[in-house]
């Protein structure tokens, strides 16, 4: 593997279709970056779509069914199998970040951590797709849906609202959502599909740290007030609101305080009693 720098090691991942080919490529992309093989330069632009296989044929979100968690391989099958689209989706977010905004001066620091969450996003989608196999399914057996890329094409045009979006409201949510999966998935009996969500859930509190930070950097250079910035570009630019119950402890470990999502959370409450009357 021998690239010109770092966009075009991004680039290259971004366009694998493979997904066990693309989560293998990402590690070892980081690894380079890691060595200091990879120039920190700009030299390609990434595309407007990812590369993805040929399966999961990719249905409207409203058309994946869901299954509750049991002891009934099927249903932890159609979880994890969930989940492993979403990391793909993520290795693909975070590869995009490092390389969609040359023009945002960023300092190398920004791209050690975006890499590190590219790598970290790699890991999470292997250990799913290896234990989807061991569970005698595979990723692509089930259909899935193409709304996590939606975020990338909102926020392609500014890197405040890509920090503003993806890891602090899709990634947050993962935080919220993963420690019940855990202790379901502990009380069916599955531990290795429970270790692999607490492996998850443990860098996600890192990968949130890092929209934070470039986050809080963005609005410093702009002279944007945080909390009042990050609320508006989400009403702006977040289809589905910002759904309680938060796991406010995961969330500050992050540095993510609730005075950012609490009043977003009420408003999705009031939303949802406004429709049921």
């Amino acid at each position: 593997m021998e690239f010109s720098d770092l966009s075009q090691a991004a680039v290259a991942v971004l366009r694998t279709a493979d997904a066990r080919a693309k989560a293998e490529l990402g590690r070892r992309a980081a690894a380079a970056w890691r060595s200091g093989a990879l120039p920190f330069a700009y030299s390609v632009f990434p595309p407007d779509r990812p590369g993805r296989p040929e399966e999961p044929p990719l249905l409207p979100p409203r058309r994946v069914k869901k299954r509750k968690i049991t002891a009934e391989t099927r249903g932890r099958v159609a979880l994890l199998h969930a989940l492993a689209h979403i990391e793909l989706n993520a290795i693909d977010l975070a590869w995009d970040a490092v390389a969609r905004f040359p023009d945002a001066g960023f300092p190398r620091a920004y791209a050690d951590d975006w890499v590190r969450v590219g790598d970290e996003e790699s890991k999470h989608f292997l250990l799913i797709a290896d234990r989807l196999e061991a569970l005698g399914s595979r990723y692509g057996a089930l259909p899935a849906h193409d709304g996590l890329w939606q975020a990338a094409v909102e926020t392609a045009d500014d890197p405040l609202a890509r920090q503003a979006v993806v890891p602090l409201v899709l990634e947050a949510r993962g935080l919220d959502v993963t420690p019940p999966m855990i202790a379901k998935l502990r009380e069916v009996g599955d531990d290795p599909s429970a270790d692999i969500l607490q492996v998850i859930h443990d860098d996600e509190i890192g990968h949130v740290a890092v929209g934070k930070r470039w986050f809080d950097h963005l609005c410093a250079e702009r002279k944007l007030e945080p909390v009042a910035t990050w609320q508006a570009i989400v009403r702006a630019r977040f289809r589905g609101g910002v759904k309680p119950p938060f796991n406010i402890p995961s969330r500050e470990a992050a540095g993510f305080d609730a005075a950012f999502y609490g009043p977003l959370g009420d408003e999705y409450l009031d939303s949802q009693r406004g429709a049921a009357e």
